[in-house]
């Protein structure tokens, strides 16, 4: 079943066109992720399904209902749409226990009851009840954030990269909570970020968008390793792009032939992930690949310049186990790992 549907938004801003004829859907309980550079869009999509921007043209539908075309749009307040925003939002002078209840109506008889099952669902001890959000830990806030939200039962939840302020080590960990207790409760969920790694790991669905548009959407495994162009490859992580020719399913490049996807002929662009390549042999032997002109050591897994034999290219950076590391000035073959992805011209 679609919850959310866009149907050809654009949005203009004197001169900028910070939307053109986006589309995007959303079926029940499904997570979809919203990302791009600044001045992508994202933000001004965001802030149009939850109510704060009117569309110049399109459609903004939830649940089939029509929240919003260029004639109509219905208040905020009433879509019944959760919002989590970057900094969590808490009122300072209400307790824990007012801000999740903000949105439950103090006649019912239920309320206290509804506030401390949010509690526990976003695992938060009822000894916080009676904090006030600066005595909580950024982690916590975004927690009480999120019970907040889903006080209203919200048909769909938005968040507006509420990961960004956190530390490092906490930012991950709140990612998959958050993503576990959405997934538990079933909540439609559109998350909006310019971090790629975050799209990657919290969606089911990852839309990119750049200069308003929504160049690729798919599965994060699509857009991770079959990109639609050069700058969405690079975008989305760490990338080896080479020329190549093509011929049929294989493709000669500074590698050597390696296998592709699909059938091409003629001169090609392809990518590689870092991963992807692999470090098959130690030797100064003419079946080497290149030499090493860098490693760089971090911890499980460490990155490797090659400067390939032959190439008038920069090295290439491969990232492999930390175990039994090339050194510097060594000779090294390289393998590849399954196939090559050929980008668009």
């Amino acid at each position: 079943m679609t919850v959310l549907s866009i149907e050809n938004v654009s949005k203009r801003y004197g001169k900028v066109q910070a939307l053109d004829q986006v589309s995007v859907e959303a079926t029940s309980g499904m997570r979809t992720a919203v990302v791009g550079p600044s001045g992508s869009g994202k933000t001004t999509l965001l802030r149009m399904i939850a109510g704060f921007e009117t569309p110049d043209s399109g459609r903004v539908s939830v649940g089939g209902e029509l929240l919003a075309d260029a004639a109509t749009s219905v208040p905020a307040h009433l879509r019944s749409i959760g919002i989590v925003a970057q900094d969590g939002a808490l009122f300072p002078h209400l307790t824990v226990a007012d801000n999740i209840g903000f949105g439950i109506s103090r006649a019912d008889r239920q309320r206290n009851e509804r506030i401390l099952s949010l509690l526990d669902m976003v695992e938060l001890d009822q000894g916080m009840l009676s904090r006030r959000p600066h005595q909580l830990s950024g982690g916590q806030q975004q927690r009480v954030a999120l019970a907040r939200a889903l006080a209203c039962r919200p048909r769909l939840m938005l968040l507006d990269e509420p990961f960004s302020a956190l530390d490092t080590g906490l930012r991950e960990n709140m990612r998959k909570t958050v993503s576990r207790l959405l997934q538990s409760a079933g909540v439609t969920t559109i998350l909006v970020t310019h971090d790629q790694e975050e799209a990657l790991s919290f969606a089911d669905r990852v839309v990119v968008m750049r200069e308003g548009r929504v160049v690729q959407a798919g599965t994060p495994q699509e857009l991770y390793f079959h990109p639609k162009d050069r700058a969405t490859a690079l975008f989305m992580g760490d990338a080896v792009l080479l020329p190549a020719i093509a011929k049929g399913s294989i493709a000669n490049c500074a590698l050597g032939n390696v296998s592709i996807d699909g059938h091409h002929k003629g001169k090609v662009e392809i990518m590689l992930r870092p991963e992807q390549i692999r470090i098959a042999s130690d030797s100064g032997s003419d079946d080497t690949t290149g030499q090493v002109v860098d490693v760089e050591f971090s911890g499980a897994t460490s990155t490797i310049a090659v400067a390939l034999n032959g190439a008038a290219l920069p090295p290439i950076r491969i990232k492999t186990s930390s175990v039994a590391l090339p050194s510097p000035g060594s000779y090294v073959r390289l393998d590849v790992a399954e196939k090559a992805h050929v980008l668009e011209a």
